[in-house]
């Protein structure tokens, strides 16, 4: 329980990064919203990392040498299943903002299972 509070509160504060460089990159500069998804995501991926290792998933024990490249990969897809999936909303006509909570929502779930069960694995007893 405690490893899903934590990665609730991490993941949350990766959301919050990752949704305020979006709003901002499209408020402040006119970026489209897709590109500024890209630089709201890369962000966001360094302090879900770091959250997500040192607390989320700290009993785990896994080295971040072997985590890194793991969560890389649970990211990466994770952030293709938003891409694909915030471009449909768009494209739907939802208002930017809300399709792009509704995609952060979405992914966590497939993020966390991920993470959990194979990118912070420790090694086996």
């Amino acid at each position: 329980m405690r490893s899903l509070l934590w990665f609730g509160a991490v993941g949350a504060s990766a959301a919050a990064v990752h949704f305020a460089v979006v709003w901002w990159l499209v408020e402040r500069f006119g970026w489209p919203a897709l590109a500024a998804n890209v630089a709201g995501f890369a962000l966001a991926f360094c302090v879900s990392f770091t959250g997500h290792h040192r607390f989320s998933f700290a009993a785990q024990e896994a080295k971040a040498s072997q985590a890194l490249p793991r969560f890389a990969l649970v990211a990466g897809l994770g952030f293709v299943s938003n891409e694909l999936m915030y471009a449909l909303l768009l494209r739907l006509g939802l208002e930017y903002r809300l399709a792009l909570l509704l995609v952060l929502v979405a992914v966590a779930a497939m993020t966390w299972l991920l993470s959990r069960h194979w990118a912070f694995k420790g090694r086996e007893a």
